[in-house]
């Protein structure tokens, strides 16, 4: 887990980068030259205009957005964004060479990449923040907006950006008369390569973490990390040589002491009612645990009061900080499962009869295997009552679907709208 690879600064030679700075008269001296190039090569039409909006997007984001997310440090450069950047330039560099290999000008498949990127970021974090919201909603719609826009540390959810992304995708083919199937199915492996590049920007993050598991490969999260922090409330992990959970809103009743730590040797017991931590005063157990945790975080010390007790427990904290009991690398299973599933459609696509073949198996494949993953990842709960994930619950209904785009393809004629790889074309653009 590395959240946050390094901090640009907010100042170089005495001059702003971000806000009115550095930053913004590089976009602005960019987006002039690109506009000159497109015009050079397209003329000054409706798909060169249509550049504008997004290049002022950048802008208001480095003017308006940027500064709010620097810190003290600088901006900081975060391991889920760099993974995922990396994402879409691996995904859309395959989809143009494959596209050319097609007889396709690859310029076509990058305009067709912001089309999808955009809505399907959009999509992604929609997603998230809709499943997630009591973690965005605060005090003032500002700073609603600002916890929302924190889309480099993490939180994007893979079935939103697909529905996005496919949603934009649609508009750029209506737009551009392209052929649907037969694009989705040119688009089906980029779009596994970048779920495989992205997850492992969720292994850097700390997000999209398994359950317990005892295996040789398990990995463990350092303090703090989402998995960590799940395991202290679900009373799976220890921390400062105790677990307090149960009901969120009930009295912290210590559950258990960890044998031989400095809680045990300070005389706390199981059973024992919490009344304060460092000084302050605990009525509910979810205060018992952030309290813990903030102890865990900023504190040299860390000060126990339990009920009847007049003397507080009190010790050193000494290194190592505690780390998340061992988990399954849902990630790391999720970034294999996206590539062998890229590699199975690239093997497939010289042997399909019929356009929308494979876009029909990536509907069908990747559910299942979705489905299974979410059966050993802990981080989301089930809903409507059905036992299930809202990404299995998802997954169903993307399977259903399939079954519709199987029955369409498989009544079509044979024959692909692109030719057969290696024949002699002209591009298409």
């Amino acid at each position: 887990m590395l959240q946050t690879l390094f901090h640009v600064p907010n100042e170089i030679g005495g001059v702003a980068v971000f806000g009115f700075g550095l930053l913004l008269a590089l976009w602005a001296l960019g987006s002039v030259l690109l506009l000159a190039w497109l015009g050079w090569r397209q003329g000054f039409s409706a798909d060169t205009w249509g550049y504008v909006p997004i290049l002022l997007l950048i802008g208001a984001a480095i003017w308006l957005l940027l500064p709010r997310l620097a810190e003290a440090e600088g901006l900081p450069i975060r391991g889920y964004g760099v993974m995922l950047l990396l994402a879409l330039v691996a995904s859309t560099t395959m989809a143009a060479w494959r596209g050319r290999r097609l007889g396709i000008d690859p310029e076509v498949i990058f305009a067709m990449a912001f089309w999808l990127f955009v809505p399907g970021l959009l999509g992604a974090r929609l997603f998230y923040v809709i499943e997630y919201w009591p973690k965005f909603a605060q005090a003032t719609i500002g700073a609603t907006l600002l916890e929302i826009v924190k889309v480099t540390e993490g939180g994007l959810v893979v079935y939103g950006a697909l529905i996005g992304g496919f949603l934009g995708l649609v508009a750029f083919l209506l737009k551009h008369r392209l052929p649907m199937l037969a694009t989705f199915d040119l688009l089906a492996p980029s779009v596994m390569l970048g779920l495989a590049i992205g997850r492992l920007g969720c292994l850097l993050n700390g997000c999209c973490y398994g359950g317990p598991c005892d295996l040789p490969w398990a990995i463990r999260f350092p303090a703090e990390s989402p998995a960590h922090v799940h395991q202290v409330e679900q009373g799976q992990t220890f921390l400062h040589g105790l677990k307090i959970a149960g009901p969120l809103q009930s009295p912290p009743v210590i559950g258990e002491v960890q044998p031989g730590s400095p809680a045990e040797k300070h005389g706390l017991k199981a059973g024992e009612k919490v009344t304060a931590i460092n000084g302050q005063r605990v009525d509910t157990v979810l205060d018992a645990q952030w309290a813990l945790l903030r102890a865990h975080h900023r504190g040299s010390q860390i000060s126990i009061a339990t009920q009847g007790d007049e003397t507080a427990a009190t010790w050193a904290i000494e290194p190592p900080l505690s780390r998340s009991e061992p988990v399954h690398p849902t990630q790391i299973y999720s970034a294999i499962n996206g590539l062998l599933l890229c590699l199975f459609l690239i093997a497939y696509a010289p042997f399909r009869r019929r356009d929308g073949e494979l876009f029909a198996l990536l509907l069908t494949l990747y559910p299942i295997s979705r489905f299974i993953l979410e059966i050993i990842r802990t981080d989301e709960s089930s809903i409507f009552g059905t036992g299930l994930s809202i990404s299995q619950n998802v997954s169903l209904l993307v399977l259903v679907a399939a079954v519709g785009v199987w029955f369409y393809v498989l009544r079509r004629p044979a024959g692909t709208a692109f030719p057969r790889y290696g024949s002699a074309t002209s591009p298409i653009s």
